[in-house]
């Protein structure tokens, strides 16, 4: 089932997301759902909160990103569960990011060039691997979602300022998606 997305504003957004039990009935029909979602928005990676869960749950698939190069195998297809990032190293790095919670909105972002991360994987096996390159950035910005964390946090002050009345105009539900979203009504 295709989910709408949670809108930037929204509170659910901005939490630390708490882990995910290894008894939660709802996992895979969760994770179906948000495959779904994010390849019905045309994304790369989603995160739980985006679709308005505090679960420390994301998915990642940067093997669309590589088939245009014809080299598959160097992209990323799966879910991270319990994540944590261990190290974060390389050079740093900028490269333009956008959101699927924050539509139209795109913006340099500088981001170390390499990643250690502990995880679980569908069945609460724990993994620990090193990602680098655009597979480093996209689990970073997955990453920062369940950490409350947005993009438009990382990014240089001019820019803000520049993106400064989009943003509210998401916030207030004044933006059209090619996908559904949802809206935070105080």
């Amino acid at each position: 089932m295709i989910l709408p997305i949670t809108a930037y504003g929204h509170p659910v957004l901005k939490k630390v997301a708490q882990e995910v039990p290894e008894d939660y009935a709802q996992l895979d029909s969760l994770l179906e759902n948000m495959w779904e979602t994010m390849y019905n928005a045309n994304g790369v990676g989603l995160a739980a909160p985006q679709i308005g869960l505090s679960y420390r749950i994301f998915l990642v698939d940067t093997v669309q990103v590589h088939e245009k190069e014809e080299d598959k195998s160097k992209g990323v297809k799966q879910a991270f569960i319990n994540a944590e990032i261990l190290e974060e190293d390389g050079k740093l790095w900028s490269y333009e990011e956008g959101c699927l919670s924050i539509p139209h909105i795109k913006a340099d972002v500088e981001r170390l060039s390499q990643i250690t991360i502990k995880y679980q994987d569908t069945d609460f096996k724990t993994h620990t691997k090193s990602f680098d390159g655009i597979n480093a950035r996209v689990i970073q910005h997955e990453y920062d979602h369940i950490e409350g964390k947005l993009f438009t946090e990382k990014i240089k002050p001019l820019k803000k300022r520049f993106i400064k009345r989009k943003l509210e105009a998401i916030k207030s539900g004044n933006v059209r998606a090619d996908y559904r979203m949802k809206f935070y009504r105080n």
